[in-house]
């Protein structure tokens, strides 16, 4: 299992605004079945750590190709909430991690 991580440098002053957007394009996703529960998390400056940055994590069983035959188109709705964060940031990219398991887990002394 892979958690994924998607991170966003919002404009100054627009943090939460984008995490709205993002928390609700999460909602879009996982209603229509294309991804598990997200969590979604900023720093509008309110907090130590890097300022104007919008985080959204969900798992995966696996790591797959976008382009596969059997993707299920994102929802509309997704794509337009999308197009309003692009406007609201200067940045973005994606992280991905292994989450540990207890299958995974070696023994340790």
């Amino acid at each position: 299992m892979y958690v994924v991580r998607r991170v966003w440098q919002a404009k100054p002053g627009e943090a939460r605004k984008v995490a709205s957007l993002v928390k609700a394009m999460g909602d879009e996703y996982e209603g229509a079945g294309k991804r598990s529960p997200s969590r979604v998390y900023f720093n509008s400056t309110t907090v130590p750590g890097e300022p104007h940055r919008v985080y959204m994590e969900w798992t995966e069983e696996v790591i797959a190709s976008p382009y596969r035959g059997d993707v299920v188109p994102s929802p509309s709705r997704a794509q337009d909430l999308y197009a309003k964060v692009r406007d609201l940031t200067e940045d973005s990219w994606i992280e991905f991690y292994e989450l540990m398991t207890d299958e995974k887990q070696v023994t340790v002394d």
